[in-house]
This record gives C-alpha cells, structure tokens and sequence, in this order.
C-alpha cells in the first residue's frame, strides 16, 4: 500500500535546507526550492527521525553511506543523519519519496 507523499517545505537556517513533511506534495516547487539554494553537485544534508526498529529501512536507502543513529530520550524514536553528495535536485526529491515510504518516517 502506497502513503501519499507530503509537501516538504524548505527554508533556511545556517546555510542548511531543512525539510517538514506536509499534506501534498508539489515536486516542482520543491525542486525549484532546491535549485535556488545552491548549485549542484553538492553536499546534502538529510535528517529523518523513524520509531525504533525502522533505522534499517533508512540505512537501506543509503547504501555505502555514512549513516548516524541516534536514539531520542524516551527511547521510541531513532534519529538519522545522512551527508550525501548529490548532483542534483532530482536526486534529493528521489531520497525523500523513497524515505517517504517508510511508515512513521519525519523528515526534517
């Protein structure tokens, strides 16, 4: 069963796009979004929080990268950071549909 993707909606802090997960998703506002705030390729920074048990599914989507997990105080949550090189917006939307799929994935 497919979930239906949300809006990840951009804006800036330190020179960093962070991402909260919305209602619809409009794949050309986000790219445009993306191509505005920098030029590709570069480093991106992808952060999802998942409940515990559901880290592998991320690790997954990024295969032979770096992935920190980080448990959350109370202990139901993992935290997931991911610095990916990507060469372009496409790529970073491709990411963030698959990570979508996980049930109970934020994506921030």
């Amino acid at each position: 069963m497919l979930k239906s993707m949300g809006f990840f909606l951009p804006y800036s802090s330190n020179k960093e796009v962070i991402l909260r997960m919305k209602q619809s998703f409009d794949k050309l506002a986000f790219k445009e979004k993306l191509e505005s705030y920098g030029t590709f390729p570069m480093s991106y920074l992808f952060k999802f929080i998942v409940p515990v048990g559901k880290e592998s599914e991320i690790s997954a989507i990024f295969l032979g990268d770096d992935v920190v997990i980080k448990p959350s105080s109370g202990g139901k949550y993992m935290s997931t950071t991911i610095h990916k090189q990507v060469d372009n917006a496409e790529q970073v939307i491709d990411y963030y549909e698959k990570a979508a799929l996980i049930e109970g994935v934020i994506s921030l």
